[in-house]
């Protein structure tokens, strides 16, 4: 059973597209101190995950016990390996090493090592598009906007112009895929609003 750490953004969705198949997409449900992009628009990232015809299953992690919440889910769903979408933070990547080890697992990390610009633009020509719905104040302009090929050199020379990873790798930003060479058809959304939580900008979508 190969499962997918699935956020609805592209580089978990790349990461599928390159460990293709997949046989379902697990989306884990964190507590944090500010509210994940992909959590607020939660029900999109269920519905552009659905559009890869992959089957989604949601879980809620308990606060301080994410570890033993993430073992346990990818027990119950028999994963005998699991695909995700780290680049190069090591931190993560040896993380997810000993969870998925520790729930019987192997780890597919498919695009980790490259290049994370070079990533970006591959991401792009190789159809996916995605949606800028979170951001820190740095990106401001691009909260909202679409990231394909008529804008993703400018979003990069944006990116570097401001001392940010064009990647977004730290959480600099975040995207909800629209369309991808997985996608049965093109996600279709409206915006109904803007939070902002400090220095982070949310698109809330529907």
């Amino acid at each position: 059973m190969r499962v997918a750490l699935a956020s609805g953004g592209k580089d978990s969705v790349y990461a599928m597209l390159r460990a293709w198949p997949v046989d379902l997409a697990l989306v884990l449900v964190y507590e944090f101190p500010r509210p994940s992009p992909h959590l607020v628009n939660l029900g999109k990232t269920v519905e552009t995950l659905l559009m890869t015809g992959v089957p989604v299953v949601v879980v809620r992690l308990t606060r301080g016990r994410e570890r033993e919440g993430t073992v346990a889910a990818l027990r119950m769903v028999g994963a005998t390996e699991v695909v995700a979408g780290d680049v190069y933070v090591e931190e993560h990547l040896r993380y997810l090493e000993s969870v998925a080890a520790e729930a019987g697992a192997s780890l597919l990390e498919p695009l980790w090592g490259e290049d994370p610009e070079e990533l970006l633009h591959r991401e792009v020509e190789d159809g996916v598009e995605t949606l800028v719905v979170g951001c820190t104040t740095q990106l401001a302009p691009w909260l909202g906007r679409v990231l394909d090929k008529r804008s993703v050199h400018d979003f990069s020379k944006y990116c570097r112009g401001v001392g940010m990873d064009p990647l977004g790798e730290h959480g600099e930003y975040h995207t909800l895929v629209l369309s991808s060479p997985l996608h049965r058809s093109r996600l279709t959304y409206r915006v109904v609003g803007n939070e902002v939580y400090g220095e982070y900008l949310i698109l809330r979508v529907a």
